[in-house]
Order: structure tokens, then sequence, then C-alpha cells
């Protein structure tokens, strides 16, 4: 299932970020709309898919998401008394994987920009009985108000391709890491087998919105997500961006046969 990362980009793969600190545009799945725009069209689809979230997570993946967070998790360096950040940590996954590992002494914050994703979090803790090392704060992934160097290791889970400006995100979470710590970056990328690129095209256009539409009672807030999988960069280009973003060393981890990715990016 995880294979180390060591291949050249495909053919037409995306090898940039296609927003530009002075471009007054981005990209919402395929549409192209205003940057200033961004934020309330992704806020609004969380909104709607809070309540049916992790039940469309595990049909979406068939489970898989479980694996690939735990793997994840395990790559942290956390132990107890460490401090952790789960940036767009939307109903906790993450968050509770590293309140596991930094222990009673320790604490891991979760934020979301979005407060109905951040509630839906919040509730999910408490109902797994995770309290006392757990905080909570709406944060904006490009604008993160905590202080230089104040966590051993930062985590985004499948957020980072909801943000409007990549870029500012990730020095905001490089700014935030302590020396010697790390960011974990777990998204979907692009496959490195081509039959399963194929596969995987056909299933996410075809099944994933319309789960959407029969569970969580919204097909195009899905089909905005495959959407936004095509248009995030790939494996090379997102390491190029952690490097850029300040980060010494980029690791990259290829999971479920590229589908997934996880970066690691350390910061000496």
């Amino acid at each position: 299932m995880m294979t180390a990362h060591g291949e050249a980009p495909r053919a037409g793969a995306q090898t940039a970020d296609s927003h530009t600190a002075d471009s007054q545009t981005t990209h919402f799945g395929y549409q192209t709309v205003d940057a200033a725009d961004k934020a309330r069209l992704v806020g609004d689809v969380f909104r709607s898919v809070a309540g049916r979230y992790d039940l469309m997570n595990d049909l979406m993946s068939f489970g898989a998401h479980r694996l690939w967070k735990r793997f994840a998790a395990s790559q942290s360096a956390l132990r107890p008394g460490g401090m952790a950040l789960d940036v767009a940590g939307g109903s906790g996954d993450m968050a509770a994987l590293l309140a596991r590992r930094v222990g009673r002494s320790g604490t891991v914050v979760l934020t979301d920009i979005n407060a109905s994703m951040l509630a839906e979090g919040k509730n999910r803790m408490l109902d797994a009985g995770l309290a006392g090392n757990i905080e909570y704060a709406l944060a904006d992934a490009e604008k993160l108000t905590f202080a230089d160097d104040a966590f051993d290791c930062v985590s985004m889970a499948f957020g980072l391709r909801n943000v409007t400006r990549r870029h500012d995100a990730l020095a905001s979470m490089h700014r935030v890491v302590r020396p010697g710590g790390r960011l974990l970056v777990l998204e979907f990328s692009r496959p490195i087998i081509p039959l399963l690129e194929k596969v995987y095209d056909g299933y996410s256009f075809a099944v994933i919105p319309a789960l959407g539409k029969w569970v969580a009672g919204d097909e195009s807030a899905y089909r905005y997500l495959v959407e936004s999988i095509r248009r995030h960069p790939d494996q090379h280009a997102l390491k190029a961006m952690m490097r850029g973003a300040g980060f010494d060393e980029v690791r990259v981890h290829n999971l479920s046969g590229g589908i997934v990715a996880l970066h690691i990016g350390l910061k000496y």
C-alpha cells in the first residue's frame, strides 16, 4: 500500500500552484472565481456536508482514509508531552490520533476555518472520550495566529487543496513549527500506475458525485471535491512548494499507488 516516492512527474501533471500572491482569481474545482470568493464557496461546501462528512469518507475510500491517517500519525515523531496542531482538522480524525501520541501531558490544537466542521470535530472528540489534552480554535490556515516555533508537529489532512493561497498556508504552518519539528501534509495526489489512474478517474467522476447526492444530499459539493483533487499539485510540485515555504527537507510517501501522498516537511 505504501511506497517511497522517486518517480518523475507524468506528462501533463500540474507542477505549480495556480494561484499567485498578486492574482485576483483562483480555481474552485474547474471554475475560475475571484480569489476573494473562494473561502466562502468552500465554506458553503463544508457547511452542507458536515453532518455526513465521516460517513462519506468511509464510503468514498472504502475505509482506506483511516489507514492513510494512521500512517501519517505514525510519522509525526510525537512523544508524550508534545505539542501538535491539526490545521483544517474537520471532524477530528487526525487530532484524535495525535492526541493519543502526546498523551495527557501533551496538547493537540484542532483548528478549522469552518465553524460547522469544528463543532462536528469537537462533538466527535467528546463522544470518543478525548478531553483534557485537546483544544479548539477557529483558524485560517493562511494566517495562523499561533506563536512562532510553537508546535512539534503540524498536520493537515485533505485540506490544502481547499485553501485559496497554498503558498501562504505552507509558510504560515512553517512559521509555527519549531526547529526540529515537522509538517505532515496528507492529500490526494497523482496515481503512479497508468491503469490505476484511468480506473480512479472513472470512479471519481461517475461514482463520488452520485454518492454525494444519495448520502449527503449534495451532488455539487462532491463534484467540487473531485475537481479540486485534479487541480491540486502533484507529488513533485507540492514537494517543491514546501521547500519554497522554508522546509529544509521534504520526504514523500505514495499511498495506495499514489492516489494519496504524505509529504513530510522537516524544519531544522
